[in-house]
């Protein structure tokens, strides 16, 4: 989170740690209030030419049992397409949930049931939506790559959903991209499950091991994973032109720090 508001405090943070892309929250990402924005603001980043993602608040759970959760989730779903059309946002970027006490069919079809509505409302020149599976936790109806089968299924595959795939949770969920060809086999399930709909890449190391299933980003390089898998990454033909995005502890510095480390590691 920065100061400033989406344009000026977003796009001169990008500019002192040497992004090339930015991540926004459009309202709290812990809280369901839904921000309206400022127009001068959402016109500034529109025109700015800065690639631009949206993350959705971290409380959406459309598979939650909760009837009072599950408005909330659609309402703040809905919130952040819309909020994301007003700044020319690429994606908007939401967690796929979990269906916490009820069996998991049930929450299948709630997924079904609140998104497809959505997904058809979204207008050709607005944002995907980007499913970002988790780090296994729980009941979540999406951790591994192959898990987004399923997930795609109950959405036949709508034309409007994306993925985002976020590096600690795949660690977490059991993807070991340390092992040899371990990211090579991980991107080619994805493409076999997916072919094309990779859009985003949080990139983020693991403080904890693979299959540790915890969710707790490490600064690139310093975590679990390292910072070798990064480069292969992003010489794998499934992400090719798919912008990363880091989700990394600390401040401008450490930031700074990691983007510079991307960097080299792309370009060397």
């Amino acid at each position: 989170m920065v100061t400033g508001g989406l344009a000026k405090g977003g796009l001169a943070y990008a500019d002192s740690i040497g992004a090339e892309i930015i991540q926004v929250f459009v309202s709290n990402p812990r809280g369901w209030a839904l921000a309206a924005g400022d127009p001068g603001q959402d016109r500034d980043l529109r025109e700015s030419g800065m690639p631009t993602f949206v993350h959705a608040p971290y409380l959406i759970n459309l598979g939650s049992p909760s009837a009072d959760t599950l408005e909330k989730s659609v309402a703040a779903v809905r919130h952040s397409l819309r909020r994301g059309a007003d700044i020319g946002a690429l994606g908007v970027v939401v967690h796929t949930g979990s269906a916490v006490s009820q069996p998991r069919d049930d929450a299948f079809r709630q997924v079904r049931e609140q998104l497809l509505p959505l997904l058809d409302e979204i207008p050709a020149d607005g944002p995907d939506l980007l499913l970002e599976p988790m780090a296994g936790q729980g009941q979540v109806l999406c951790a591994t790559v192959q898990d987004l089968g399923p997930y795609l299924g109950v959405l036949d595959f709508h034309p409007r959903v994306g993925v985002c795939l976020d590096t600690c949770h795949a660690f977490s969920a059991g993807h070991d991209l340390t092992a040899p060809d371990g990211v090579a086999q991980t991107l080619d399930a994805l493409h076999a499950i997916a072919p094309g709909r990779l859009k985003l890449i949080h990139a983020n190391d693991s403080k904890d091991p693979c299959g540790s299933k915890r969710d707790r980003h490490e600064n690139i390089g310093a975590g679990l994973i390292g910072a070798q898998p990064f480069a292969e990454i992003m010489r794998h033909p499934v992400a090719a032109g798919v912008p990363l995005c880091i989700e990394t502890p600390g401040k401008v510095d450490e930031h700074r720090d990691d983007i510079t480390l991307l960097k080299k590691l792309r370009d060397g």
